[in-house]
């Protein structure tokens, strides 16, 4: 690892005007290329405190040996060398965005004396038009047979072609009139060419033209009695009405724009872009690139512009390019592609209105590639291997962690505080073991102390469990003694264990259970702690054993993460310490720079951005993220959905609302005599007992007062419960 003062150069030195520069490591390799408006205030960045660089940055520095530097005229030039120095040096720090897949395109050939329509993949040729790209090879098939109706244009291939020549007959497509045969003579070259730039023309969106001329022509042949010709003119009409049908009108001013959208997370990136010619959506692509710069979103649409761009020129570029943010040098940037194009382009991120609403579209095909892609790789068994040996490896375990739980806590300005659980056993999401708590310890908000109280709630369970299969003898303690380390604490009390997600009904198999652990049996029902019927996401299945008792917190990880840093790892040490259990791994995962922290241990692990280990632990922990976030949301709802009428035992929705209409708002039912309840219908003494001790019970303490007026509010006569 070099230190970057050993070859920084003084201030003196670097200019201050555009430029591009270039970081070379020891081998005299180029790992990075980057440009600036002001090489001197750019290239001084990269010579600050390490410890205030972004940590991909850090890697970098520390990476190079060396940094030079080319002086430019202006931005745009920078731009542009920069473009070619990425394309022809591959440096291993600068983002690079690799197809997920070979899109197809439609070609057509008017490089060649006969123009050919073709399907083409792979790097585009000079001289060639295309029209894409498609999603399928056999979209393009289908749109060329009903087109070659108006423009029989060539499609055989170069030795068909010269077989046809060489015999004096044409292939079937000749005599079936989907080919204007040009290899038998039948057109001249001048005039198969002028087909083959009428097919190109409407492939580009000039789609009006034709149609009205067919349509001209048609009724013109009816008028003179050739109804042959005017019906072929008509089944002409509609085979293009048809192929324009393919692609619906996406833009109402029938404009031509390239809609670019990125989703990404802090390791990877998804690009997707549409692409729109005449209105109409003609091609659609996807990229997905690791982020091995620090690189924020309008980064990664500036190296997304200079990849589609930077090979292009004429119409290629398109008049609109619409993006999720503005690059930095967004005049630069602008000016580069009208070069390009020949023309003005307009490029800016979509406000309102169609643009807006397609843009939310490539938006959402652009977060289902990347949720696509992290599938791909973690379906993946040999990556998935390779991911828990750099897990054991890093964290010093002594195999693979087969099973791993991790933990994170969520809440709202310290309401509603709860805890979610997922599990990953063999590197594979097994969302019914999943569980959640409510963090019913304490009142506010503290991170630290609710992990302790989660890991302590989720592992007393475990500890139950051993101690009723018989893994577990219990040593009762001298009076006046601590346990002993290991012995099993009391049993919780009511509402101390977490929630349970739904599991299969079936017994769990070897491959279900990890290694160590046993498979619960029979023995009395434990509490369920914080299991709330309401709860829907959670209710797949009925969470049950065969016998009909509460799944139980029977099995145990091998490695537990959780979400948060060094007062986090240390918290959910401490809880497991307390319980006497020495044989499960802590870790934490810090989603700031994605370090790995230990417990004791004052440095982190920083795993390469590339280990396959960190990106298992990175999903794991925004499982739990996500898992902890839909839990607390919903008890939010919840809570501010409630009603005092909602403690009144037997009494339903429907006589709720009834109450309410009777007396119009809470505030007046709550005034109402029990008598005057009992003349609802439907209401009962009783109930309407019931009902008055409910709403006397929960009556407001003080006035409701606006916030922002100061104004003492009276309740709204005119709400629901």
């Amino acid at each position: 690892m070099a230190d970057p003062s050993s070859y920084r150069p003084s201030p003196g030195q670097i200019p201050d005007s555009p430029g591009v520069y270039k970081f070379r490591d020891e081998h005299r390799r180029v790992i990075y290329v980057g440009k600036a408006k002001n090489l001197r205030q750019r290239v001084a960045n990269y010579f600050q405190d390490l410890a205030h660089l972004h940590p991909r940055t850090r890697t970098m520095v520390t990476t190079a040996a060396s940094v030079e530097w080319t002086v430019v005229s202006t931005e745009v030039e920078a731009l542009q060398l920069e473009y070619t120095w990425i394309k022809e040096f591959d440096p291993r720090f600068n983002v690079k965005y690799r197809d997920d897949k070979s899109y197809p395109y439609l070609a057509v050939t008017l490089n060649e004396e006969f123009p050919r329509v073709q399907v083409m993949r792979g790097a585009k040729k000079k001289g060639v038009r295309y029209f894409g790209p498609y999603g399928h090879a056999w979209a393009i098939r289908e749109t060329v047979d009903l087109m070659l109706r108006v423009f029989p244009v060539r499609t055989c291939s170069a030795g068909v072609f010269k077989n046809a020549a060489r015999t004096g007959r044409p292939c079937l497509l000749g005599y079936i009139d989907k080919c204007s045969a040009p290899c038998v003579g039948r057109v001249t070259p001048e005039e198969h060419r002028e087909l083959a730039e009428d097919f190109c023309d409407f492939m580009a969106g000039r789609t009006g033209t034709y149609i009205r001329r067919l349509e001209k022509d048609m009724m013109q042949a009816a008028e003179e009695m050739e109804y042959e010709r005017a019906a072929r003119l008509r089944d002409d009409a509609g085979a293009l009405k048809r192929a324009m049908e393919k692609s619906a009108v996406v833009l109402a001013d029938a404009t031509d724009a390239d809609l670019i959208a990125v989703a990404e997370d802090e390791l990877e990136a998804a690009l997707q872009i549409f692409h729109v010619r005449g209105g109409r959506v003609r091609g659609q692509r996807g990229w997905v690139t690791d982020k091995v710069e620090a690189v924020d979103t309008a980064g990664l649409v500036e190296h997304a512009l200079q990849q589609l761009y930077g090979e292009e020129r004429g119409d290629a570029v398109p008049k609109e390019v619409l993006v999720p943010a503005l690059p930095e040098d967004t005049a630069a940037v602008s000016q580069w592609l009208a070069e390009r194009r020949g023309a003005q382009v307009s490029l800016r991120i979509p406000q309102r209105g169609d643009k807006k609403d397609l843009m939310a579209t490539v938006q959402r095909n652009a977060q289902q590639a990347l949720g696509l892609h992290k599938t791909k790789r973690a379906s993946d068994l040999t990556t998935r291997s390779r991911a828990l040996e750099e897990i054991a490896e890093a964290l010093g375990l002594d195999a693979a962690p087969l099973r791993i739980e991790c933990y994170d806590i969520s809440h709202l300005q310290g309401d509603d505080v709860v805890a979610s659980m997922v599990v990953f056993e063999d590197g594979l999401a097994r969302k019914s073991e999943y569980r959640r708590f409510q963090i019913k310890g304490f009142e506010g908000q503290d991170d630290v102390r609710s992990m302790h109280e989660v890991i302590g709630r989720r592992f007393k369970r475990y500890l139950q469990e051993k101690e009723r299969t018989g893994e577990w003898e219990q040593t009762p303690p001298v009076s006046g003694e601590a346990p002993h380390p290991g012995q099993l604490p009391p049993p919780p009390g009511p509402g101390q264990e977490g929630v349970q997600a739904p599991a299969p009904t079936r017994a769990p198999s070897l491959r279900d259970t990890p290694q160590g652990a046993q498979a619960p049996t029979q023995g009395a029902p434990l509490p369920t702690g914080d299991t709330d019927p309401g709860d829907t996401d959670l209710r797949e299945s009925d969470g049950r054993e065969d016998d009909g008792r509460p799944k139980r917190f029977a099995y145990p990880p091998q490695l537990v993460v959780v979400d948060g840093g060094q007062p986090q790892v240390a918290a959910a040490r401490r809880a497991l310490d307390e319980l006497g259990i020495d044989d499960i791994a802590v870790c934490g995962l810090a989603k700031r720079l994605e370090e790995v922290w230990l417990p004791d241990d004052d440095d982190p692990v920083v795993l390469p951005r590339s280990s396959e280990g960190l990106y298992l632990l990175q999903r794991v922990r925004d499982e739990a993220h996500r898992f902890a976030i839909t839990y607390q949301r919903s008890k939010r709802a919840k809570r501010i959905r409630s009603s005092p009428l909602d403690d009144v035992a037997g009494l339903g929705e429907t006589r709720k609302q009834a109450l309410i209409k009777h007396f119009g708002s809470v505030k007046k039912l709550r005034r109402a005599t029990i008598e005057e309840i009992c003349q609802v219908p439907g209401i009962g003494r009783r109930t309407a007992e019931s009902v008055a001790a409910a709403l006397a019970a929960a009556a407001p303490a003080a006035p409701a007062v606006n916030t922002a007026t100061g104004e003492i509010m009276e309740e709204d006569d005119g709400g629901t419960p």
